[in-house]
């Protein structure tokens, strides 16, 4: 098999993915969850992405 998306760009995955995530726990902030939790989820979701990026 071969490789067809050799040119991904992690930056952009990893700009995604936090994006993402930000939103979700940016309302979750609003309805008072703790920042710093907040701030691991949405690091968390960014490696994720990163991994899954990677396999696939």
């Amino acid at each position: 098999m071969f490789n067809k998306y050799k040119d991904r760009d992690w930056a952009v995955a990893a700009v995604t993915a936090a994006l993402g995530a930000g939103i979700v726990t940016t309302f979750a902030v609003s309805q008072g969850q703790n920042p710093f939790l907040a701030l691991g989820i949405t690091a968390f979701a960014t490696v994720a992405a990163l991994i899954v990026d990677l396999l696939i």
